[in-house]
This record gives C-alpha cells, structure tokens and sequence, in this order.
C-alpha cells in the first residue's frame, strides 16, 4: 500500500500542534496570575501568597520548558514537510513568526531567569516588573502567533508576485478583519483554562484535607477568575461564528451541520454527518433556532454544505464536532464557575464534596476546549493552508515521501512519550507535594501575619488563612 505523504504530514503537524498547544494555553493564563499573586503579597505583606508563588512558578517553569520545546520542533516542519509553503509564504510569515521568536526567547526568557532566580538579588519592585514582562511576553508571543494564523485564515495586504505572497500593507497583513476577535478568544481560552486547573488544584487539596488555607484561596480565585471570563468568551465564541460564515462558508457550513440551505434553519445539536451520501444520521434538531443563534433573526436564510463545491469542502466530521465539544466545554465551566460563586457566597463551598469533585473533575476542559477549537479552525479551514489562495496539497513538500514522513512521525511520538512522560510524572509530585513554606520573611513586609502550616481541616491546632 503507498503511502500518501501530504496526509501523513497532516497527521504529524496535529499531533504536534495538539500536544504543543496545551503549554502556551496554560502558561499565558498562569503567567499572569503568578503576577497578580505576586502584586498582593508585596501589598499585603501575607506569607500564604508567597507559598502560592512558590508552588505554581515550578509548575510555570516546567510547563514553559515543554511548551519552548515543542514549539521548536513545530518550527522546523515548515522546512521539512511544507517547503512550498515557506517559500511561497516566507515573506509574510518568516517576519511575524521571527517577531514571535523574538519576544519569546528575548522578553520572557530574560526576565523569566530574574523570576526564577532573583527574589533575593533584586529590590521587591523589579522582582514584581519581572514577573509582569514574563507575562506581557507570554501575551506578545500569542499575538504573533494568533497575527500569522488569523492571515493564513483571511489573507489580505498582500500581491501575488512570481507565484510568491509578498506583503503590500503589513497592517492589514497583521490587524486583519478576524484577528482581533480571535486573539482575544484565544487569551481569554487561555485565562479559563488556567482558572479551571488552579480551582481544581483548590478542590483537590480540600477533598484531601491538606493545604486548606491555600487551598480556599486556589479554589475562590480560580472559581471567580472563570465566572468573570466565561462570559465575554462566550460573546466571542459568537462573534467568531460571524465571521466564519462571512470569510470561511466552507467552514461555517460544516460546523453548522445542514446540507440544505434553509429558511429560517435549524439547529443541529447532534448528528452524523454522512459526507457521501450528503445527509446525516441520527440528527437531532431545533427549527429556527440556527437562524436566530448565526444571525439573532429567527428568519434568515442560512447556506448549506452543498453550496461549496465538492472539492473544496472540508472533512465534515471534525469540524462538526469539534465545534460542538468546544462550546459543551465551554457551558460546562460556565455552569461549575458559577454553581462555585453561589456556593461561596452562602458559605458551604468546602462542604460540598459532590461540587469539589466536579471541580477537580473539570481541570481538563480547558485543554481540551482548546484544542477542540483549533481542530475546527485548522481542519474546518481544508483544504487550503492559505484559504483561497493555496491548497494544503501544493504546499507540500514534494520530494518528501509517505515513508519518511511514517518514520518521523513516529519518533516524534516514541519521544515524546519518553521524554514528556517524565515532564508529566514530575508535574503531579509538584502537585502531590503541594505548596511549601517559605524559607525565609519576606523582605520588606510590612503587616505580615504569622506563618501557617500546610494544616488540616480536623487539627484544630493549625491556623487557616483566607
């Protein structure tokens, strides 16, 4: 049997791209959050933040490490295994990927070696500075990445010259008509899925009866940090639904799930969409809500997916749902997020053991939200790699053949499993372990209260903070 090289590269590129993904997702939210705990423990003076510190910038250093990692390898598919693509394309996305590189490598990793490092060498106030340009360069590397895909999804500011795409207007090229909405939909996915595992890490400690003062802490910001972000996502998730319809019809028409076009349309809530026979199985629908949910008009008219010709339709099934475990995702962190706010606010948070465990049970969401949706923005958008301009298939590498690609892809994963198991292993003894005691007072300050041990909730003897 031969073996095709152009779906085999396909296959290797969401396989890394699946596995990379998760470590920006959780390291941009995480980033932040190490600010914001390290801004309140300077104004506070309290040691508890100092512990958290501790605990989640080891968890930051390894998941960083992995996500650099990764990334590199990503890189270099673009000369092994899409060398038309970076011919074709180097022009725009050789700057923007440099410009990603640049404020990765230089920003974060700079200033991520005083974080690491430094508490002790430098004053409070540039520890704080340092913590802050770890974030803000976690936040630029997204938008260089989220600028080049969102133009490989709507590509404009560019001329066609000698069959290269050179850049026209970089402005356009980088502040698309997508790429603010999608940016920002990908920061705010980031921001849930940190919320989601430091609520989960919360929940844990609690069902366990260990770490309780850090622990509540954990578990009330993570908890309020989803319940104020799930919502402005939720109104994104939309907006992103409109442009795909107006920029991407091949995509949108395979989300949707209809194959007619319909006046007012359905809501498919489930199906299974048979490509060949252009009809689906098992479809369970509501009339006129597609209408009202695509265009908030319960009569509009909504194209099916045998408006796109055959040829230039994308495979059906992962696009469809995809999009679907995506949003299932996204109402179930809404759901626990703001069941939690409640729980809280009438005081018996830490009693519920079922909501604890659904909390924790919930930590993969995040995850694999986020790679839900990437699968239904990179397979949705096939078979162009360059929508409209170049197909996935030309951009191949063309000397590269099916068992070379078979071989790579297959070390990719048998090192993978070894090395990142280990990533994996030495993660969760960070967590078991739990949040430590600082070694030393915090210099400097002013008002701190004693320093409260990891406790339990039945040894009276132990101090709790909130």
């Amino acid at each position: 049997m031969e073996l095709d090289p152009v779906l085999l590269s396909r296959i290797q590129f969401g396989f890394l791209i699946t596995f990379h993904i998760i470590f920006p997702a959780f390291t941009i939210g995480l980033a932040a959050w190490l600010t914001v705990i390290e801004a309140t423990r300077q104004v506070t003076g309290r040691e508890i933040y100092r512990r958290l510190f501790d605990f989640w910038i080891r968890i930051f250093a390894l998941s960083f490490g992995m996500g650099v990692v990764s990334g590199i390898v990503m890189a270099f598919q673009f000369g092994t295994n899409w060398s038309v693509l970076s011919e074709q394309t180097g022009s725009i996305q050789g700057p923007l990927l440099g410009y990603e590189a640049f404020t990765a490598f230089f920003l974060e990793a700079s200033f991520f070696g005083v974080v690491l490092f430094g508490r002790d060498r430098v004053p409070a106030w540039f520890f704080l500075f340092a913590c802050a340009m770890v974030a803000l360069g976690t936040t630029a590397s997204s938008f260089w990445i989220m600028a080049n895909n969102s133009w490989m999804q709507v590509p404009v500011g560019h001329a066609i010259v000698d069959g290269h795409i050179v850049p026209v207007n970089w402005r356009e090229i980088i502040w698309g008509p997508v790429f603010k909405i999608r940016w920002l939909h990908m920061l705010l996915a980031a921001y849930l899925t940190t919320a989601t595992c430091v609520a989960a890490a919360g929940a844990w400690y609690l069902l366990r009866r260990v770490h309780v003062p850090e622990a509540r802490l954990m578990l009330r910001w993570g908890l309020g940090l989803a319940a104020v972000v799930i919502m402005p996502q939720m109104w994104l998730g939309h907006l992103n639904g409109e442009y795909i319809g107006e920029h991407q019809p091949s995509k949108f028409t395979a989300v949707e799930g209809r194959w007619e076009t319909e006046a007012p349309a359905r809501l498919v809530l489930f199906a299974w969409p048979d490509a060949a026979a252009e009809k689906n199985h098992f479809e369970i629908a509501i009339p006129k809500l597609g209408s009202f949910v695509d265009s908030l008009d319960f009569e509009s008219s909504q194209p099916g997916i045998k408006t796109i010709p055959r040829d230039e339709r994308p495979p059906i099934l992962i696009p469809f749902f995809g999009f679907r475990i995506m949003v299932g995702l996204g109402v179930l962190i809404w759901a626990i997020a703001w069941g939690g706010v409640v729980l809280i606010l009438t005081g018996v948070v830490e009693r519920s053991r079922l909501f604890l465990w659904a909390t924790f049970l919930n930590f993969p969401s995040g995850f694999v939200a986020i790679i839900a949706g990437w699968f239904v923005a990179e397979v949705g958008r096939q078979p162009w790699v360059v929508f409209g301009i170049l197909k996935t298939a030309d951009a191949h590498t063309p000397t590269l053949t099916g068992g070379q690609v078979l071989g790579s892809l297959i070390g990719f994963a048998v090192v993978y499993l070894i090395v990142y198991g280990f990533g994996f292993a030495y993660l969760y003894r960070v967590f078991r372990v739990g949040p430590q005691s600082a070694p030393t007072p915090v210099p400097g300050a002013t008002g701190a209260r004693p320093l409260a041990g990891a406790g339990r909730l039945d040894d009276p003897s132990q101090p709790m903070e909130d």
